[in-house]
């Protein structure tokens, strides 16, 4: 998510129809105290809005209107004529009614939480009781059209942005300019991206599968990175939900079991829509700081179905780089049971902080439903039996196509995204801007007149102890973003080790449906073994471990390794990937002060200082509910919520290629991430693994310490590589982000967004006689062999992140093992991110 982000702000950070009535203003009481979530319409018309917290508002509409109303629950509502088209800025008093005088309602204060008290309750739970009756989940099969639009706008356009240096010769773009109906900020548009899908679905069977008809955006068709976090960005979600997702968070819902808790509700209205009498909800948070809501909501009083739902995210909400967050969604009555989707509109405002006149980009989507149908059963094999299709006429269908399926027609605004777009990328300056965000969001720097890319730019430099200054240079080959092969190397220099490394590998895709692949590389370079114990087969590789610049302490216990390997792989079943592959590498110390010696009997000197072996392996990897962006040999993962399940079975075999060792290692992790509801998410990992046969130290597991001031996950910070050796292990690390939900309770601190991080992690593991012995050969730099299994070795820490939006601190605490030479007891690391 933290690449994605900061590809938002790298690539939006560089770069109409106008309606008829627009009117903002605040609306305040006789004390002058501002009235939040009052009530505001045109008169006759049920185009309104709702005030916020400040008392302020924002509303236009495409029509002409000449009177404004403002009410709210126990004050007289004002009628206001509006004298002009455009009326900002407007100050409205509201006299609080006689008859009121003597109740005690505090609408702008807490709520009562029970029915018998708040009419608004009673209805509440009316709609938990009824909520599963309502929609799609009524049926056995369900299908319906969809179309889909999501625009992004650069916002708070003003004089001093249309004059400055960045849009010098560019001027032309600000003729697009519009103004939002929700914020009445000025905006640019600048890409638009249109799609239209066939949606399927079984609740028999829990499957449903989307079929693409057309998907079409402006000026960036090729730039699959902005497709894939637009996607991601706007996931799909429930409003009948406990808990909506959004940007990695979990907000509470204003229609959730446990809403009274988290937010004051009040009726404050009635009326009918589109022939049904419904009634209408006001709510807000009962706290600051917390991810919740504020809004209105009209149900229908017989099914008690959500007939219109607004929310609008609080603006103390704990959630960065996000200023504003509006939904509408409108539902249609299919018969007196069933409320299905409608329209779907979706909007956020991206900015770097949260002040009013602070510049953002807004992100907009627009979802419309239409062409429901029922129970119209489909084989099973429908849902399955292609992993993934591309077609490429799907993403060039002519303008007839989109003047068909489109539910509903560009405005003018969007209509000019597009031939704005096709001007724009014919300026200079502009592909210099657009060239300099690619590079940095990226990592590489392109060639296209050769469909070369050279990079990554950020690994041209680093540091470790055998090496010295490491500098680095290599790139990829790129025709575009489903590319069926790709070539990529690598060439570095160690200044104090004086040598060269190097790497080269190749992958090909045969198939697109199976995703069938042949793989292949060589690497020769300086190494980190044990930076985990599930480690990647990537032969292009490397770990942080043995490029970070500050360690804790000395880390020489480096390894020269030659690794070849090929293989192939093959995706049967949707997020299912099995694995098949051979490898010969060679392995020794690349260092004076550590030793890989072990005892040869082979050897004349009874003594061999480097491994030589030819693996074979077989891995299956389960990915459930994965999602991926892309058709070529290389994709990427659009989300991050799935599971990740690995098994992998190993074998070493002295049969081949003159290796040194038989034996057989079976491997299994599992890591889960789990949203708890509105405390936070949770992310739990298992792994376990075995050698059969006897192996030197160069083969073993080692337990993943840490010795680098980096927060890395799956590692022990309390750790020195090597501390640990195993041929038997199984190890589990917990770690908790309560995303707030601690310090949004603090007073003094609930104002600075921090967020709460906790976690345990510990380790088991055995090491035989047999292999200890193999590695006991009198060295002078050897060390002894010593595996956890007396007592599981844990750990646990306290963090704070989300410092300064950026900064996470780790206080990490050795639990056991005190007694080990140079035992860290207490450590400190930290990471930096941009993260929701």
């Amino acid at each position: 998510m933290k690449k994605k982000l900061l590809i938002l702000f790298l690539f939006f950070g560089i770069i109409t129809a106008f309606a008829q009535t627009k009117v903002s203003g605040y609306v305040y009481d006789e004390n002058n105290d501002p009235i939040p979530f009052a009530n505001v319409l045109f008169k006759g018309s049920t185009e309104g809005t709702i005030t916020n917290e400040d008392g302020k508002f924002y509303l236009e509409s495409d029509e002409t209107w000449e009177t404004l109303i403002v009410s709210f629950i126990g004050f007289e509502i004002l009628e206001v004529p509006l004298t002009k088209k455009v009326n900002y800025d407007l100050k409205f008093i509201l006299k609080e009614e006689a008859s009121s005088l003597d109740e005690v309602v505090i609408v702008t204060g807490k709520q009562s939480k029970k029915a018998s008290e708040n009419p608004a309750i009673r209805i509440l739970q009316k709609i938990w009781e009824r909520k599963r009756q309502n929609g799609l989940s009524q049926f056995k099969q369900y299908q319906y059209d969809q179309y889909e639009k999501v625009e992004f706008d650069l916002n708070t356009i003003d004089s001093s942005l249309i004059k400055s240096k960045l849009f010098k010769g560019m001027e032309f773009v600000f003729e697009e300019v519009d103004t939002s109906s929700v914020t009445g900020k000025t905006y640019l548009p600048i890409f638009l991206n249109e799609s239209v899908k066939k949606v399927y679905g079984d609740n028999i069977l829990n499957e449903k599968r989307e079929n693409l008809l057309g998907n079409k955006n402006s000026g960036f068709s090729n730039n699959q990175v902005i497709i894939d976090f637009v996607d991601d960005l706007y996931s799909d979600y429930n409003v009948y939900d406990n808990y909506l997702k959004f940007f990695d968070k979990s907000f509470v819902s204003p229609l959730s079991r446990t809403g009274v808790q988290t937010y004051n509700y009040v009726l404050s209205d009635s009326a009918y829509i589109d022939n049904k009498w419904c009634y209408n909800i006001i709510y807000y948070p009962r706290r600051k700081n917390e991810l919740t809501f504020k809004g209105d909501f009209w149900v229908n009083d017989s099914t008690y179905a959500i007939k219109e739902i607004n929310m609008q995210a609080s603006k103390s909400a704990n959630i960065n780089w996000v200023k504003e967050i509006y939904i509408e969604q409108e539902f249609e009555v299919l018969n007196d049971s069933v409320f299905l989707i409608k329209r779907d509109y979706f909007l956020s405002d991206f900015a770097l902080n949260k002040k009013e006149k602070s510049r953002g980009v807004y992100g907009k989507r627009t979802t419309l439903y239409d062409n429901y149908q029922f129970n119209q059963p489909k084989d099973e094999d429908f849902y399955d039996k292609e992993v993934y299709n591309y077609d490429k006429d799907v993403y060039n269908r002519e303008d007839d196509f989109w003047e068909k399926n489109r539910l509903e027609a560009l405005n003018k605004d969007e209509k000019g995204v597009y031939k704005m777009l096709d001007t724009l990328k014919t300026v200079k300056k502009f592909k210099r801007l657009y060239n300099i965000g690619s590079i940095l969001a990226s990592g590489y720097v392109e060639f296209p007149s050769i469909n070369f890319d050279y990079g990554p730019i950020f690994s041209t430099f680093g540091f470790n102890e055998v090496e010295g200054l490491r500098l680095r240079t290599g790139g990829r080959t790129y025709f575009g973003p489903n590319d069926p092969w790709r070539l990529e190397g690598f060439l570095a220099y160690g200044f104090r080790d004086n040598k060269f490394k190097y790497g080269l590998s190749g992958k090909w895709l045969l198939d697109e449906k199976s995703r069938l692949t042949l793989f292949g590389g060589t690497r020769r370079d300086v190494e980190q073994i044990g930076a985990s114990l599930t480690s990647s087969t990537d032969v292009l590789g490397r770990s942080l471990a043995s490029s970070s610049v500050i360690n804790t302490g000395a880390n020489d216990k480096l390894s020269n390794i030659k690794l070849t390997n090929l293989g192939m792989s093959i995706e049967p079943s949707r997020n299912f990937v099995v694995r098949l592959d051979g490898s010969f590498r060679n392995v020794r110390s690349a260092s004076p002060t550590f030793s890989l010696d072990f005892n040869d009997p082979e050897s004349p000197t009874g003594i061999s200082s480097e491994v030589k072996q030819f693996e074979t392996r077989l891995s299956l990897n389960f990915y459930p509910k994965r999602e991926m962006t892309g058709f070529g040999v290389e994709r990427k993962t659009k989300n991050d919520n799935f599971a990740k399940l690995f098994a992998q079975v190993t074998r070493g075999d002295r049969d081949w290629f003159d290796s040194d060792f038989d034996y057989t290692k079976l491997q299994f992790s599992y890591i889960q991430p789990w949203q708890v509801g509105g405390f936070g998410r949770l992310t739990t990992s298992i792994e376990m693994g075995k050698t059969f046969g006897e192996v030197p130290l160069a083969l073993l597991s080692v337990v993943p310490g840490n010795q680098t001031y980096f927060s890395i996950y799956n590692t022990f910070s309390q750790l020195d590589f090597y501390e640990f050796v195993t041929d038997t292990y199984t190890s589990m690390h917990i770690e908790h982000n309560f995303n707030g939900r601690l310090f949004s309770r603090i007073p003094f601190l609930k104002k600075y967004n921090l967020r709460a991080i906790a976690s345990i992690r510990g380790v088991w593991g055995e090491l035989s006689d047999e292999n200890i012995a193999l590695s006991t050969t009198g060295n002078p730099v050897e060390f002894p062999l010593v595996a956890p299994d007396s007592k599981v070795y844990y750990e646990y820490s306290f963090g704070v992140a989300n410092i300064f939006k950026i900064l996470r601190i780790d206080f990490n605490f050795r639990g056991n093992y005190l007694d080990n030479p140079d035992a860290r007891k207490f450590g400190v690391t930290g990471s930096f991110g941009f993260y929701f």
